[in-house]
């Protein structure tokens, strides 16, 4: 299992990217299923720098691992922050409202679980763990 651990800040989203599509590149994804990889861990990863530490004036790290077996890739990624389960989080209701008539918030995080198979959330001690799980293509017969 490859790991890496960031400042939790704007400033580490790029190194996020290259460890999410160099973890999608080594599991053998094309580059469109590693591209919906990384927007659904970065949406996350930026509602924690965001509202988990710098709304919350506090500093955190961002612990990222990539885990692959021959069925799946999973990205775990961890903060410090308090404890937010973001699977219980409802789909905005307003999704056929024309956008101007749409409230704000709650679309990234939609999006985000929309662009996986799996999207797991538990909490470790002091940390939340976030799970993205891509089901690996299955070999041609």
């Amino acid at each position: 299992m490859k790991s890496i651990t960031l400042p939790g800040t704007l400033d580490s989203l790029d190194a996020l990217a290259e460890f999410v599509h160099g973890a999608a590149a080594e599991a053998g994804f094309e580059k469109k299923a590693a591209y919906r990889l990384h927007l659904a861990v970065d949406e996350v990863a930026t509602n924690t720098i965001t509202h988990a530490y710098a709304e919350q004036g506090i500093e955190g790290q961002l612990y990222l691992a990539a885990e692959i077996d021959p069925a799946a890739l999973r990205i775990h990624l961890e903060d410090t922050g308090p404890a937010y389960d973001p699977t219980q989080r409802e789909a905005p209701a307003d999704l056929d409202l024309p956008l101007e008539e749409r409230g704000v918030g709650g679309l990234g995080l939609f999006l985000a679980k929309r662009n996986v198979d799996g999207f797991l959330y538990e909490r470790r001690g002091d940390r939340n763990r976030v799970t993205f799980v891509l089901n690996r293509p299955k070999p041609a017969a």
